[in-house]
């Protein structure tokens, strides 16, 4: 397998590469654009940026055979901002939601209800968003012995599954070290019936669950770092149908790049590290893919 990573990391660049924003890696190898539609950056953010870097990745992402993303903004401002962004850009979905990690410091001031209600009207209202997401629990960055905010990120959790119900959007799940307890409250709740785990970072039997439940899987570039043998285990547990493939941009950015700021325009670095682990050709992988994000998000 390192053997792999090592070719990964001697990606060849396109010549004469479109414009970045300063700091960002080089446009790797192109994809194939499988039956004309390309890759799909399953979740990014970009609301960070000022409209002329917006340009510039989503122009490098085309370059790299990923014309399609899914935008995902989980802050009062970056709702606002994918709303927007979405009518503007066509090569943009969008998600919106409160961050797990939010949730308690809006319960303690006593607006998540108002923020949740923002999250179903704009998946009511604009019919470019079609994820509710990232939602999920996070004892990571939260007290997980602070029953309050523990308590508080599973009602958010619970309301989006609901509000993912009502409006039919794709629920995408945010579960940083808590995969027990997001199983429990999907159990408890019901999943919707499309369902991705955002950056999937469990083990291959979390892994099989999911497939059994027909869950998808979204794989960020942590699938190219070298010591991350439990993921690939994961990716070679499941059938490929059921795989994304995201950079969470402008963070988890894959090897070579590492430490430096992530974009769509990736992706095929992580798309090649999980075609060598499942044995299949680029083109045939970037199909399922492309197929896949279409059967969770529709057309772009």
């Amino acid at each position: 397998m390192d053997g792999v990573l090592e070719d990964a990391d001697r990606e060849t660049e396109v010549a004469g590469p479109p414009e970045l924003p300063a700091g960002y890696p080089p446009v790797p190898e192109p994809l194939p654009l499988a039956g004309g539609a390309g890759a799909v950056d399953d979740h990014t953010h970009l609301d960070h940026l000022d409209d002329d870097a917006v340009e510039r990745l989503l122009g490098a992402a085309a370059a790299a055979g990923v014309p399609r993303a899914v935008q995902i903004g989980c802050d009062a401002a970056a709702r606002a901002w994918t709303d927007r962004a979405v009518r503007r850009w066509p090569q943009l979905l969008g998600g919106v939601a409160v961050h797990p990690n939010e949730a308690p410091d809006l319960a303690r001031a006593g607006q998540l209800d108002a923020a949740l209600a923002e999250v179903e009207r704009l998946a009511t209202t604009n019919d470019r968003i079609r994820v509710v997401g990232e939602t999920g629990l996070d004892s990571f960055r939260t007290d997980w012995d602070d029953e309050a905010a523990r308590r508080a990120q599973q009602t958010s959790f619970a309301a989006h599954i609901a509000i993912a119900k009502r409006t039919g959007a794709t629920l995408q799940i945010h579960d940083r070290d808590a995969h027990a307890e997001v199983l429990d409250v999907l159990r408890a709740e019901g999943a919707p019936e499309r369902v991705v785990f955002h950056c999937f970072s469990g083990d291959a039997a979390m892994a099989r669950l999911c497939a059994e439940n027909g869950w998808y899987l979204s794989i960020a570039g942590t699938v190219t770092f070298k010591s991350n043998h439990a993921l690939r285990e994961a990716v070679r547990a499941v059938p490929p149908v059921i795989l994304q493939v995201e950079t969470d941009a402008p963070y988890l950015t894959p090897v070579p790049h590492r430490g430096r700021p992530n974009g769509s325009h990736l992706v095929p670095l992580t798309v090649r590290v999980i075609a060598s682990e499942l044995r299949h050709d680029e083109d045939e992988l970037v199909g399922i893919l492309s197929q896949s994000s279409e059967y969770l998000y529709g057309q772009w």
